[in-house]
């Protein structure tokens, strides 16, 4: 039997599966691991990364202010290639904390989702 901290993650990751199929968007899809936060520029029809950002090598402040920097760092680069409107896909996790800051820095940066 499934943990239920496992099931309600399962929900939420295929609700957000779920808003993706029908506009045709890029995604923006978020991931943290215990020390580090990544964000990637995802091309699902293409089955491509078109941007990716992480704070391994600059670790600044703490763990919500280096998340922010990578967002903002992403938005950056999507910039760059003309990208302005993604769908943000948190990959089940609850929107809150490190994930905030990753949105809101993108955000700041000038992605719209």
């Amino acid at each position: 039997m499934k943990n239920l901290k496992v099931i309600q993650k399962e929900r939420r990751k295929a609700r957000v599966k779920g808003q993706l199929k029908p506009n045709g968007k890029l995604r923006l899809v978020a991931f943290k691991s215990l020390n580090f936060n990544y964000l990637q520029l995802v091309d699902d029809e293409k089955g491509a990364t078109l941007a990716a950002s992480s704070d391994l090598k600059s670790k600044k402040g703490n763990k919500l202010e280096s998340a922010k920097a990578v967002g903002l760092e992403l938005a950056k680069k999507a910039k760059e290639l003309k990208i302005e409107e993604v769908v943000f896909d948190r990959n089940g996790y609850k929107y809150h904390g490190r994930i905030k800051a990753m949105a809101e820095g993108a955000r700041e940066g000038g992605l719209k989702f």
